[in-house]
């Protein structure tokens, strides 16, 4: 009758073209330590990969269902597909490139559910190299002045006056409430989740979590750092594989995210200096570095995202009309 009032977990996790990460990934899921949780189920959403990485998953002792789509319907959808039906009291929203420590998942769960901690919604915790080194993942709402600084590269010189976005100053070795966290490891309330609706689906990849984030934020729940708990993560993951239509993704979820939280003003600062002034700043580090596969790279994200800006434009409207909390 206990197991009856542990907290119960499930975890998501999204898989396009992943290799043997996927693999790796649920064999660290499987070799957590449980204490003081349960796991409920483990959803894999298979978004139409082609290499196999979603086969011969069994004989992990995982309560593991695997969801095959037929198309590639981005990250914040199958996150949402994944999380339909879901029981538990938490959602752990993880990426197929991480690895979990032993008691990353006891940890984390134990901290979340205590009763003195019952306004964070949304937790994370640290993210670390192959060798070890803290990654700087926690991050504050974004502006468009952070946007600018960064386009112009001119972050770091204007730091006292326009901090970057990432807490890059902070080592992330204490744990502390923070703005938003890496959605690598999204720890989120199974209820927050329901509230909200999931993520916002119009976010194909990219900026999902940080939408979500500021919408939790804005429904008065706390985003919370945990320095104890800790999880490999690679990076880059599948997305290395296409990285002229990631850049792409990440232009087009910029400008979502803008259109949606921004005035319009700022929104149309934004967008301008995103299709005119970025393209020749990131053209120019790639001649810099006398890189013609970056600069052919840079040439074809701007050219999806130019192909797709009527599109997006028809959509403002729509996105501006939605409610951010």
């Amino acid at each position: 009758m206990t197991n009856l009032h542990l907290p119960a977990l499930d975890i998501i996790i999204v898989n396009w073209n992943a290799g043997p990460a996927l693999h790796d990934c649920l064999k660290s899921v499987a070799q957590s330590a449980h204490e003081g949780w349960l796991l409920n189920r483990v959803v894999v959403v298979d978004n139409a990969s082609t290499d196999g990485s979603a086969d011969r998953l069994d004989g992990l002792g995982l309560p593991l269902t695997v969801i095959r789509s037929s198309r590639n319907w981005g990250y914040a959808a199958a996150c949402n597909l994944g999380a339909q039906g879901a029981t538990a009291e938490y959602l752990l929203f993880l990426n197929p490139d991480t690895r979990l420590t032993s008691d990353a998942l006891s940890k984390s769960i134990q901290y979340i559910s205590a009763s003195e901690q019952h306004k964070i919604g949304i937790l994370g915790i640290q993210l670390v190299d192959e060798i070890g080194n803290v990654s700087r993942t926690c991050a504050r709402f974004p502006s468009v002045s952070m946007f600018l600084t960064r386009m112009l590269g001119v972050g770091r010189v204007l730091r006292r006056y326009f901090p970057e976005q990432f807490y890059t100053e902070w080592d992330h070795k204490s744990s502390r409430p923070i703005e938003q966290v890496m959605g690598a490891y999204f720890l989120v309330r199974s209820s927050l989740f329901k509230k909200l609706g999931g993520f916002d689906e119009r976010f194909f990849v990219y900026f999902e979590e940080v939408d979500f984030s500021l919408r939790a934020r804005y429904a008065g729940w706390d985003t919370f750092f945990l320095a104890s708990a800790q999880c490999y993560h690679r990076g880059g993951g599948s997305s290395d594989q296409i990285k002229a239509r990631r850049l792409y993704y990440s232009l087009q979820s910029r400008l979502f995210y803008a259109f949606k939280h921004f005035g319009r003003g700022k929104t149309a600062v934004l967008v301008l200096a995103t299709l005119l002034i970025e393209p020749i700043s990131r053209i120019a580090q790639g001649i810099i570095r006398a890189s013609p596969k970056r600069v052919f790279e840079v040439l074809h994200g701007y050219a999806l995202l130019y192909l797709a800006l009527p599109r997006m434009l028809a959509r403002t409207r729509r996105l501006r009309a939605s409610n951010p909390g």
